[in-house]
């Protein structure tokens, strides 16, 4: 069993996690490090900090900030970017059928395609709509997909992996976590993340 492994955190209405989620593939290739794509709700994370919607809504200063410093990482990377309206998008649907395909081969790229249309187009993702749009894009035919996103089942393990994910320390997304259980937070950190998983397979 591989043990240089790392567990990517993500909600898809983390602004950050939008260049992490396009440059964590190739990063990790190069790294020899397989990357496990773990989709989570940053609300109850939130609420735990007594906040009722994003910091960067909170503090107008530094969300001012971070849609600039947003603007120039995506130049650097020649990544699109359109700030989406509203801000947070609702991200449970998206999150919900992420689930369901990370089991398929399709998953991880329905997570890239999900990035693209918020933070590079600067559309909506938070109706059965706009996940039509996307799956059929990738040639998966949408209304199983839509039905089984909203099944008991599944709606159960996506409130499992928030647990998860606040159990395992996580306050904010991206958060990156290795076999042997070091936390890393912010697309700042993917590299020493990975650096991190490679060195000590743990």
């Amino acid at each position: 069993m591989n043990s240089l492994v790392l567990d990517f955190w993500f909600d898809f209405a983390s602004t950050y996690s939008y260049p992490a989620a396009m440059r964590i593939g190739a990063l990790a290739d190069t790294a020899g490090v397989v990357v496990n794509f773990r989709p989570f709700l940053l609300g109850p994370a939130f609420k735990a900090q007594g906040w009722t919607t994003s910091p960067f809504n909170l503090y107008p200063a530094k969300g001012g900030y971070m849609w600039r410093d947003l603007e120039r990482i995506c130049a650097d990377l020649a990544l699109p970017f359109r700030r989406p309206d509203p801000f947070p998008q609702n991200s449970l649907i998206a999150a919900r059928i992420a689930l369901l395909g990370l089991r398929e081969p399709w998953g991880e790229e329905f997570c890239l395609e999900v990035f693209r249309t918020e933070f590079g187009e600067g559309q909506g993702i938070d109706d059965a709509e706009a996940m039509r749009g996307i799956l059929t894009r990738l040639g998966v035919v949408p209304e199983p997909v839509l039905q089984a996103a909203q099944s008991d089942d599944n709606k159960a393990r996506l409130r499992d992996q928030t647990e998860e994910a606040a159990r395992r320390g996580i306050f904010g997304a991206p958060s990156f976590i290795t076999a042997g259980g070091e936390l890393f937070w912010g697309n700042d950190r993917l590299e020493r993340a990975l650096r991190w998983a490679n060195s000590s397979g743990a």
